[in-house]
């Protein structure tokens, strides 16, 4: 690999600077940089532009293998990049079920072959996600794979024993339970938030308690047995203060929310448009609002995009039928800005901070989530700050096309990303 000099780019919004990249490497940063160290460089005119480490997505869905005709591991890799990442977690809902070493492995080999983004698989808990049996927690973790971080997102681990037991047995590695807060017997035939909207319409309500009875639970046992608990896709104000409470406590619990929690509202429901069905349901604007100052204060402590690729005909359906589920990687990085940045709730460093720092640090994602200094490997992300453009998905990377977001403007547009010093993104397209 060639020199890459990224000339003027605003480095987590500051002041113009110089970014050198040589082979896999940042290796220098600075204001006017000799013309020498540069000699023979590839140069990238940012003037305007901010440059962050490469986002870094807690919470993606591949669906491979097993659910190909949504997304594979390249497609959702290819999506990735597009939207600025440099690595995603892979959930475990796949067919068969992420539960064992050779499951994990062949993903993690997957992504490593397409070499888009890194792909780090994460374990599911307990075997086919049926909570019932511990999955081989320790077998994935010394797994070539490296697993780190475990969920049986799309189901909620329910059993409070198994609960703990998880917590138990992957304490003893630094490992995380990441939960999918969803009390069942609570949300049996729900189709959306429980309120005002879902009794207008008569459609089965899910209660907020449904989820944050889950993680005060949760919470407590982490507490009690003094490990690592990760809040998937929180969406209620409540949740925010359970949340708050627990890390005044000083347990260990970290959360996230997507961005389509921090934009949208159970209001889009009233057009019966299944492209809103989503699981945990939008909710109120009290919620959206109470998830945006959660996101700015800390309590929230990351971004991750639940990005769930569902086929044309999981959606172009009726909404009792249709599936849950929003596609979330390439418009991501545009909603936090329009939400926070644009709002002034973050700056740009809120941003590195939110969507590659945190979350590189809650996985364990060895090489991301670093900064954009000298001596760091050059996995970045160029982001033009000033576009605006509607949504267009004919023109996804990913196989599916189910955003809630088609037609609406949105800012901000990434145009570069780099993995290991390697374009995988130039100008808007894939490399």
């Amino acid at each position: 690999m060639s020199k890459i000099l990224i000339r003027g780019a605003k480095v987590l919004g500051g002041e113009p600077q110089d970014v050198l990249i040589d082979g896999d490497t940042i290796v220098e940063v600075g204001v006017g940089l000799p013309a020498e160290a540069a000699e023979g460089a590839e140069v990238v005119e940012a003037g305007g532009k901010v440059l962050l480490p490469g986002l870094v997505d807690l919470h993606t869905h591949l669906r491979e293998p097993g659910r190909e005709d949504s997304e594979t591991v390249l497609t959702g890799t290819r999506a990735a990049a597009s939207g600025g990442y440099t690595t995603v977690f892979a959930m475990a809902n796949t067919f068969p079920v992420a539960d064992t070493a050779g499951v994990v492995e062949q993903v993690y080999r997957l992504g490593q072959q397409h070499g888009y983004c890194d792909v780090q698989p994460i374990g599911a808990v307990t075997v086919g996600l049926e909570g019932k049996k511990l999955a081989e927690l320790g077998a994935m973790h010394e797994s070539a794979a490296g697993v780190t971080v475990f969920s049986d997102d799309g189901k909620c681990v329910d059993d409070a024993v198994i609960m703990r037991r998880a917590l138990e047995y992957v304490k003893a590695f630094g490992g995380v339970v990441a939960q999918h807060a969803q009390e069942p017997r609570l949300t049996e035939g729900a189709q959306m938030n429980e309120g005002v909207v879902s009794a207008e319409l008569g459609l089965g309500g899910w209660p907020a308690v449904a989820e944050e009875s889950i993680i005060a639970r949760d919470v407590l046992l982490a507490e009690h047995v003094g490990s690592r608990v990760h809040i998937c896709h929180l969406s209620t104000a409540g949740s925010v203060e359970i949340v708050r409470w627990a890390k005044s406590r000083g347990i260990d619990v970290t959360a996230e929310v997507t961005p389509h929690h921090l934009l949208l509202t159970d209001e889009l429901v009233r057009s019966y448009n299944p492209v809103y069905k989503v699981n945990p349901p939008l909710r109120t604007e009290r919620d959206v609002l109470a998830l945006r100052e959660a996101l700015a204060d800390g309590t929230i402590d990351i971004v991750a995009t639940d990005h769930a690729p569902h086929p044309h005909e999981d959606k172009d359906c009726e909404w009792a039928a249709a599936a849950m589920g929003m596609v979330g990687l390439e418009t991501a990085l545009s909603v936090v800005q329009q939400t926070m940045v644009d709002s002034g709730l973050l700056d740009w460093a809120g941003v590195a901070d939110r969507m590659s720092f945190k979350p590189a640090r809650i996985g364990r994602a060895k090489g991301h989530g670093r900064p954009v200094s000298a001596g760091e490997p050059a996995n970045l992300t160029l982001v033009d700050p000033a576009y605006r453009g509607a949504v267009d998905p004919t023109g996804f990377a990913s196989r599916s096309r189910n955003t809630p977001y088609e037609g609406r403007e949105l800012p901000g547009r990434v145009t570069h990303t780099w993995l290991r010093g390697r374009a995988t993104l130039v100008d808007g397209k894939l490399a």
